[in-house]
């Protein structure tokens, strides 16, 4: 078995592209302070299949609310960049988190659901503690898990051997990643965001969300993820091969001032959310 280093990984990643023109393009102007709900509105409504995904999505149980949202314009007035940014995101990496990973024993969908869950609880966890930047939680939840889809794609003869060792129960599935493969999936998934040119600590939350402890630049938005990741597996929703040797970190429960009674009330409005199905982007 030949083992290749995370560098050789992810300098042949060709699954996992750069983002198109047209998002790039949305994104850097989401960014720009003089930008206007017309102007993102205009770059959106380039792409009509784009267009329905966002409003779809603006109209959700999630994002949305009583009030029905008929163009982009109106949902960039009313939610706000960063919502719609998170929005853009969530409806161009469908296509990359939609395949089937057989190495994490998941089916076709389910780490894109896994995902979009994941993001959702990370937006109301983000909420709950009145964390300043929800929609950043949002993004980064969706994006957690991107790793996964290179190491199974790529390392198939590698991942037999973790799926052995991951019989035995002894040891936590990233743990067993690092062991065989000198790396696990949220390294990966860090390189990729990099690649995209995400900010350093949405990067940061994506390679961390097993090991809070470590963060330096964001460490509150990594606790986030770490703890909607394991609610997400709490809720038996997707789990996958290392789904059941998740563990809570006591110190991102401390750094949130979250106890039992707060995760029971941010599970239950999750699973008040994840009942309607707009709030998901079902991939065509």
């Amino acid at each position: 078995m030949t083992k290749v280093s995370l560098g050789e990984l992810v300098s042949r990643v060709d699954e996992i592209p750069v983002f198109s023109e047209t998002v790039n393009r949305i994104l850097t102007l989401l960014e720009d302070p003089k930008a206007d709900a017309k102007g993102v509105e205009h770059e959106i409504m380039k792409d009509q299949g784009f267009t329905a995904k966002v409003l779809r999505l603006a109209n959700s149980a999630y994002f949305g609310g009583s009030r029905k949202i008929h163009t982009v314009s109106q949902a960039t007035v009313l939610l706000g960049f960063q919502a719609i940014k998170s929005m853009v995101l969530a409806s161009s990496v469908g296509k990359v988190l939609v395949r089937e990973l057989p190495g994490y024993a998941l089916e076709k969908e389910e780490l894109w659901r896994q995902s979009q869950i994941c993001a959702i609880t990370s937006r109301v966890i983000a909420k709950k503690v009145k964390y300043s930047k929800p929609d950043q939680a949002y993004t980064a939840g969706l994006l957690h898990d991107i790793g996964k889809v290179i190491l199974d794609y790529y390392l198939s003869e590698q991942y037999q051997v973790i799926q052995e060792k991951m019989a035995s129960g002894k040891w936590p599935f990233v743990a067993i990643e690092e062991e065989v493969l000198g790396f696990h999936h949220g390294q990966v998934g860090a390189k990729i965001a990099e690649k995209w040119r995400l900010p350093e600590d949405l990067v940061e939350a994506i390679e961390l969300h097993h090991t809070p402890s470590l963060a330096v630049l964001n460490p509150q938005m990594v606790s986030i993820i770490h703890i909607a990741d394991g609610l997400v597996m709490m809720l038996g929703l997707h789990l996958g091969a290392d789904g059941l040797a998740y563990e809570f970190s006591e110190d991102a429960m401390k750094l949130l001032k979250i106890d039992e009674q707060m995760l029971s009330e941010i599970m239950s409005e999750v699973v008040d959310i994840i009942s309607d199905e707009n709030a998901y982007i079902s991939e065509i």
